[in-house]
This record gives C-alpha cells, structure tokens and sequence, in this order.
C-alpha cells in the first residue's frame, strides 16, 4: 500500500508500522490514535503517536522512503492529512511501564497498539489529570466496542487516587 489522500489514519498507522518493523524498529502506537483504531466513531485522531520500543535504524530512513519529511520531530506527508509523533518512551501509563501489546494483521501489513485495556487508562489518565472529556469520551468508545477488564481498571483508578471519576466512567458506560 502507498500513503495517498484517501488513507485513513489506520492505513497510515498499519503502514508505518509494517515499514518500520521489516527495518528492524519496534514501535507500538499509542494515545488518541489507538483509541481511533480501536472506536473510530468515538473519536478521530489527526495524528499517530508511536513510541519505539526496539530501535535498530533511523526510523527517520524509513519515514523518508514512505514519503514523509520531519519538522521539529513532527513527520508529515504531503498526500496525507496524518502526522507522525515519536514521543519519548519509555511505553508506559502513570508510572507503569507496559511491556506487553497487541498485533493486529491486517493481511501481510502489522501494527503493534496498546491493548484495550491500557488504551481505556491511557485515555481516562488525561480524563483524570485534566478533566479531558474528549479522552473521557474516546475512554467510553473503546471500553464499549472491546473486551476490557473493568475490574483492572477499577483496581488502577483507586490506586491513582481517581475512585470518584472511575464511577462516572463506569456510568458513563451503561
């Protein structure tokens, strides 16, 4: 597949993903992107952020043969609408590292994501920390389109001091 106009943030994602991983890079997409890949009717990202957890090349090599080109950290192309963040890693929610994620296939194309669950407190983290309803919303839009582990995410919200905002989730999802 080549990036063009009519890619959706998921092509781009898969693409890049797929390129990077056959150049030996590991990079695992996070925040409001895989919250779009997982419930795109919830919520629409404009740009994907991938943290790399294994680093074998320039990805900015690999970026470049895709047809992007960087400003400031920020790789944007010129027949997509969809940038490309790397955020510093490590992978992690609040103070967890997350070693383990998702690979979806989408015939020989890849894309390593945040589980369901680590989504759902990716996105309730900024619900909490800053009142995010639009995270709160992307939050909801996953828990109801995948199989999470409400009882995790309770567990996680008592121990983050957020039990309160945890019940307006969890209200928010019946």
């Amino acid at each position: 597949m080549v990036i063009s106009a009519s890619s959706t943030l998921e092509d781009v994602c898969y693409e890049v993903c797929t390129a990077l991983h056959d150049a030996g890079t590991t990079v695992v997409l996070t925040g409001g992107s895989a919250a779009t890949v997982y419930a795109p009717e919830s919520y629409q990202s404009r740009d994907a952020d991938f943290i790399i957890t294994l680093h074998a090349i320039a990805a900015g090599l690999v970026l470049t043969g895709l047809g992007y080109e960087s400003q400031r950290g920020v790789y944007s192309h010129n027949l997509s609408g969809y940038t490309l963040e790397f955020p510093r890693g490590p992978l992690q929610i609040a103070d967890k590292v997350i070693t383990r994620w998702e690979t979806r296939r989408r015939g020989d194309r890849l894309l390593h994501i945040l589980s369901p669950n680590d989504c759902v407190r990716d996105r309730l983290l900024w619900f909490y920390g800053y009142g995010d309803r639009s995270a709160l919303s992307a939050a909801i839009g996953v828990a109801s389109r995948e199989a999470i582990d409400l009882n995790i995410i309770r567990d996680w919200s008592a121990e983050m001091g957020n039990a309160r905002e945890f019940a307006i989730f969890v209200q928010s999802l019946s």
